[in-house]
């Protein structure tokens, strides 16, 4: 009996919450929902490469003169990049019971804590770990702004110049900003005023739901220090699997009388091509 409730447990965890953690995670980890998922190729297992590929946009021209060389013209072959993402890291939780029944309790309460605390461990190391990988171009031009004190116009404006130099699209620039920064977006009038914002009034709702300066700016509470990261989502190459596994067993093996609930998500990552320019980290 013990036997069939572990794999029915294991069965309706795996069917039940692995969706529902994995929406959750992209709900509240902003950088891991933002950046680049798309990739060629399955992970299935820990180590397994996937790539992702860009098309080179050719540097020379084929403007024809009527009358002149207008009548032909040159075909030429399709230039890519590739970029070699390895699923490398496994991001694991787990909790042990006293007893199979106490876990099929905790599972069948319809209490969402058990499942939302492991989704946030889940989430709080991938989220560390694509952080970790910031590294902002030093040169041609420095893609590190310090110094400055607060998150206002003058420095967007600045952020502002340097993406549209790197030629980031128009469309898809995000700013994610801790709370100290986020509160000066939220205070400073050019944001805020409705002659500069429209009807969205960020000092109000407590939010900025519309472009500023060409950036979505959202808050980003998980970081603890002032700063901003602005990007765009070519950035950094995110790599996952489509859901957590769960994994229910008994401890007798190990000598113990109990149950383990585990839950793990393989994933890897690596900056994208030209990663170094496409972001902008702000400090003070």
């Amino acid at each position: 009996m013990a036997t069939t409730l572990k794999a029915d447990l294991q069965d309706q965890v795996q069917t039940e919450w692995a969706p529902l953690m994995m929406q959750e995670f992209l709900e509240s980890h902003l950088l891991a929902a933002l950046v680049n998922k798309d990739y060629q190729g399955e992970i299935r297992k820990r180590n397994d490469t996937v790539k992702v590929s860009q098309i080179v946009s050719p540097t020379d021209t084929q403007l024809r003169t009527i009358g002149v060389d207008a009548d032909t013209f040159e075909s030429r072959k399709i230039e890519t990049l590739q970029v070699d993402v390895v699923a490398n890291k496994r991001a694991v939780e787990s909790y042990e019971f006293e007893d199979l029944i106490d876990l099929q309790t905790q599972i069948n309460t319809n209490d969402d804590k058990l499942r939302q605390s492991m989704m946030f461990s889940i989430g709080k190391q991938i989220n560390d770990y694509l952080y970790s990988l910031v590294a902002p171009s030093a040169s041609a031009p420095d893609h590190t702004i310090t110094g400055a004190s607060a998150l206002n116009s003058a420095t967007m404006l600045s952020i502002r110049t340097l993406a549209s130099q790197a030629k980031w699209p128009a469309d898809q620039r995000w700013c994610l900003a801790d709370p100290q920064y986020y509160s000066d977006v939220v205070a400073d009038q050019s944001y805020s005023e409705t002659d500069f914002a429209g009807s969205d009034i960020p000092g109000m709702t407590g939010r900025v739901g519309a472009r500023r300066y060409g950036f979505n700016i959202l808050e980003d509470d998980s970081r603890s220090a002032q700063e901003a990261l602005i990007f765009h989502p070519d950035w950094l190459l995110l790599v996952m699997q489509t859901e957590p596994r769960f994994k229910v067993s008994d401890l007798h093996s190990n000598k113990q009388f109990g149950a383990l609930l585990s839950v793990d998500l393989v994933f890897g990552a690596a900056l994208g091509i030209n990663g170094s320019v496409k972001h902008i980290t702000v400090r003070p």
